[in-house]
């Protein structure tokens, strides 16, 4: 079954008719506490060996009234009850005895026990089948403290429970258990009973025991007065988990040995392996290990809840609130170059040697292209106000990950790795979060088959992408039948390891970062014309890369927000600092020059392979164009805020040969159409671009939603500069794709934004 959310709004009457809860300790108490307090139950009842535990329960409103005689209590349950165990896990089989000589067959029964499988393996062997009524459930929450005095109404509140259902058991059994946790504010999900029991021992049953050996050790020492005197935080975090209940761990220990003793091997092999690095000196194998440690527990939890990595972790939505505003003034460095990052870590990591980069974009793709190469044994130090090192592991050198590879948004990451990836020896699955899921993968894939790599996708060419290992690539001719650095990138990282020269032809010219790049770290690269618009460009596999530094010059698209800014804002003039201006990424200067804008290229100068200036821009009044189909490759990430530039211009734009932005983060020649006709902008969609009036467009306020797209929700924060009201611009929290800081550094230069986490 899907998981549950935190679920009051099952509250409104009571979801079981009794409730018997069998062991009134932390657990069962604070379930009976919860239950009774929001209603949840008609009646709660508790029933305990300890006559002190049910005065304490009565007394302290735990539960309605308390049983002594359990048999009794059990014959007079019917359908519509449930009978929750909350005793220690080795004395369940013996709970469960009373239960299989009282307990009419329609009532339900779980349980709350830390193992599953010996519970399961009990009930069978009592019942001699696994009865339709019981559930088996664990609920991940806890604490210290321990007794009915230690209950707590919120105890669950947001925590997993988990449930293992067996073939056998009936659906609406496991609908009465779900809706009793969903009540009390938990979150719910299905597991089978091994992986309950596999997944356990990793997180929470080997932690205790290695909290309880370090404290039990440590206390033996002579000097053990003087260990804990001086003990610091990390000491107390670690250890916090053995002040718990020592008879209920030793009954989970016990109950869980095979699968705690699995982990426990590996985490012996791990730790004799750090060992002997200390012994040798080995600094890369510890570097190894804290940095992909230090980062591990932001990625799992990411991953899982297949969420961005930068995205807010309260699960909120992010919405900005533009006021018009102007005129801009100041100067200002803009983040790193996504692109450039991507590919520095990318061809660091196959690299010999150790590549330093600086000015690396700390932002939620740049990310995910970093964490990939993590999880395959590359060693990587940072980032650190954008300075990153990455230990290369030569081309070959790459391990297989643990498990899929997890991408968030960034279809860049996902593109390029599936044409470096084609040629490992090993399997990879590519994931990412719904948006990247949605996004159209075929056009780098069918050329990668054609290479003689096996990928697989969803039906209609989706992620994830299930990649093959161990497959000979061979050279291709490929003519790309759409612009595209990204599909040009993928087979030229593929294009390494394919036997022969691998030649890409693009109708018009795209991004030139790989080419610049591989050259920048002494692979062999050709580009040569072929007419007026198309090149060639050819690898030859088999060579190697030599590591270097990488100076990661600011985004050109996200100094383009401000260059927009500033043009359509009278009295303006900015200076935005170490822009990449590279021939391939400036139709965003051509095309606003075309429509009148005050640009000046300063102090052009070459930056490891890559030209950048700083640029000065002043506002003066726009006027509408026909955009130059041969500027859109150049500016194809642009035209959310270029669209923007338009709807401020004297007279109409037009762009066409812009399909390309159907396929994006989003719809976005849709998402700006549809937004701009919102505040008032004469626009109209075309299949391939756009078409805007600036003579009758007036930028009034509203709501527009951004579709959680980056570019979108920045494209319409500059709008508001120009708005004759609020703007209030819905879903900004991949924002930080690309441009962390956002509104800091806009307000800055004059800007007025607000955020509003909802």
């Amino acid at each position: 079954m899907p998981e549950s959310n935190n679920a009051m709004s099952v509250v409104g009457g009571p979801v079981v008719r009794r409730l018997l809860v069998v062991g009134l300790g932390l657990i069962g108490g604070s379930l009976a506490l919860a239950a009774r307090q929001r209603g949840l139950a008609s009646e709660v009842v508790g029933a305990s060996r300890s006559q002190a535990t049910l005065e304490a329960g009565l007394a302290l409103g735990v539960v309605d009234r308390v049983v002594t005689d359990l048999p009794a209590e059990l014959n007079s349950l019917e359908s519509g009850d449930v009978v929750v165990l909350g005793v220690p896990t080795l004395t369940v089989p013996a709970t469960l005895r009373i239960l299989q000589q009282h307990l009419p067959e329609a009532v339900t029964f779980t349980d709350a026990a830390s193992v599953k499988g010996s519970v399961v393996a009990a009930a069978h062997e009592i019942y001699g089948y696994m009865p339709a009524g019981f559930v088996p459930g664990h609920p991940i929450a806890g604490s210290e403290k321990s007794g009915v005095a230690a209950a707590r109404a919120e105890l669950f509140e947001s925590h997993q429970v988990i449930l293992t259902p067996l073939s056998g058991t009936g659906n609406s059994h496991i609908a009465r258990v779900s809706a009793l946790w969903a009540g009390v504010g938990a979150r719910v999900t299905c597991m089978p009973v091994a992986e309950h029991d596999e997944v356990l021992a990793a997180t929470s049953h080997v932690p205790h025991l290695l909290a309880y050996s370090l404290v039990d050790t440590l206390a033996a020492m002579e000097e053990n007065q003087e260990i804990f005197r001086y003990a610091a935080g990390g000491f107390r975090d670690f250890t916090r988990i053995a002040a718990s209940d020592p008879v209920m761990w030793h009954d989970i220990t016990l109950a869980n040995r095979e699968a705690i003793l699995g982990v426990l091997d590996s985490v012996s092999e791990h730790i004799a392996e750090l060992r002997e690095a200390m012994l040798k000196g080995d600094s890369e194998h510890l570097l190894g290990v804290y940095t992909r440690a230090s980062q591990a527990r932001n990625h799992f939890q990411k991953m899982l809840e297949h969420k961005a990595y930068l995205e807010p972790m309260t699960g909120k939505t992010l919405n900005y609130y533009v006021q018009a505003g102007g005129p801009l003034k100041g100067e200002a460095r803009v983040p790193g170059d996504k692109s450039i990052s991507h590919r520095s870590i990318m061809l660091g990591a196959l690299a010999e040697g150790s590549t330093e980069i600086t000015g690396f974009l700390e932002g939620e793709d740049s990310l995910a292209t970093l964490q990939a190469f993590r999880d395959m044994g590359v060693v990587i130090e940072g980032p650190d106000r954008g300075h990153v090192v990455v230990h290369g592991v030569g081309i070959n050198g790459l391990r297989p990950p643990p498990g899929p590879l997890y991408l968030g948004n960034s279809g860049t990451s996902m593109r390029l790795l599936a044409g470096l990836l084609s040629a490992q020896s090993f399997d990879t699955v590519l994931t990412g979060d719904d948006s990247l899921s949605g996004r159209p993968m075929a056009r780098v894939a069918d050329p990668l088959r054609l290479m003689g790599a096996r990928i697989d996708t969803e039906e209609g060419g989706t992620p994830p992408l299930a990649i093959s290992g161990g497959q000979a690539l061979r050279a291709i001719e490929y003519e790309l039948p759409v612009a595209s650095a990204q599909v040009k990138s993928c087979l030229m990282l593929a294009g390494l390891y394919a036997e022969g020269t691998t030649k890409v032809t693009e109708p018009a010219p795209t991004r030139d970062h790989t080419e610049r790049m591989l050259s920048g770290f002494a692979y062999p690269v050709k580009s040569e014309p072929l007419n007026a618009e198309g090149r060639r460009i050819s690898v030859t596999g088999g060579g190697q890369l030599k590591a270097c530094h990488v100076d990661v010059p600011a985004d050109i698209s996200s100094a383009a927000f401000f260059m927009v800014a500033a043009s359509i804002c009278p009295g303006s003039d900015i200076l935005l600092r170490h822009v990449g201006i590279n021939p391939t990424r400036t139709g965003i200067i051509n095309i606003l020059r075309l429509m009148g804008a005050d640009i000046e290229l300063l102090d052009e100068r070459q930056t490891g392979g890559e030209p950048v200036a700083d640029i000065r821009v002043r506002g003066v009044p726009l006027k509408g164009i026909e955009i130059p189909e041969d500027q859109v490759p150049l500016a194809i990430d642009e035209f959310p805020v270029i669209f923007v530039a338009a709807a401020c211009a004297s007279g109409t734009t037009v762009l066409t040969g812009a399909e390309e932005l159907r396929v994006k983060e989003s719809d976005r020649i849709q998402a700006m159409a549809d937004g701009l006709v919102a505040l008032g902008v004469v626009a109209e969609a075309t299949p391939d671009g756009m078409i805007v009036d600036g003579d009758n467009s007036v930028i009034g306020g509203g709501t527009v939603d951004s579709r959680g797209d980056h570019r979108i929700a920045m494209a319409f924060t500059v709008a508001g500069l120009r708005a004759q009201g609020e703007i209030a611009i819905k879903n900004c929290n991949n924002v930080a794709t690309s441009f962390p800081g956002f509104v800091e550094l806009a307000n800055s230069l004059g800007f007025r934004v607000t955020e509003e986490l909802i």
